[in-house]
């Protein structure tokens, strides 16, 4: 677990940090993150979801975020209608627009709905960004961008991408703190990297 977290922050804090960057624009404009996995991926993934609703640490207002696993009617109507490789692309061509976020969590990288998923929500216009396990693996080569945990242990893949909610949720925060001007003037790109790296110490 220690090493894939080191490997996780000396290879990877610029990533979350430029991703929690670019969700507080979409979020705050108006859009949605639609988040999804299976399993304790799905656990995770509605973890994240509840602290942008909610909130992480500190008081500010809700943003949309949707845990597709989490509607279990959906779920299980789309599951017997079309198959399970189809209860959340089903969802994205519901749900996601043009400019909106799809994140997907998985340890194995392979999960056939959460491809399906991906190449939907691409043809709608939706970013789609994933958390993986070891790289090359299909749902990243999916993904307009993937943070892939090298780590030989699911649990560990698991317990760092964990840890990648947090910093993204951190750095998130930073960025609606500063303010729609000090972003597009490139003040977050410097800060949130710092927010990462200061949660991860």
């Amino acid at each position: 677990m220690e090493d894939a977290v080191g490997r996780f922050r000396r290879d990877h804090l610029d990533v979350i940090a430029r991703w929690g960057s670019r969700l507080a624009v979409v979020l705050q404009g108006g859009g949605r993150l639609l988040a999804a996995g299976n399993g304790g991926s799905a656990a995770q993934a509605q973890h994240l979801t509840a602290e942008l609703v909610g909130r992480y640490r500190r008081e500010r207002p809700a943003y949309s975020a949707i845990s597709l696993h989490a509607e279990t009617s959906s779920l299980t109507a789309i599951g017997n209608d079309y198959g399970f490789d189809q209860v959340y692309a089903r969802q994205v061509a519901a749900h996601g627009r043009p400019g909106d976020v799809l994140l997907m969590l998985s340890t194995s990288g392979r999960s056939g709905n959460l491809i399906a998923a991906a190449a939907t929500a691409r043809s709608a216009g939706v970013r789609v960004w994933a958390l993986t396990g070891p790289a090359p693996n299909p749902l990243a080569e999916a993904a307009h961008e993937a943070l892939c945990v090298e780590a030989a242990s699911t649990a560990t893949v698991q317990e760092t991408h964990l840890v990648a909610v947090h910093v993204l949720c951190e750095c998130f925060d930073m960025a609606v703190e500063t303010g729609p001007h000090r972003r597009t003037s490139g003040a977050s790109g410097s800060l949130a990297p710092a927010a990462a790296r200061r949660r991860m110490s």
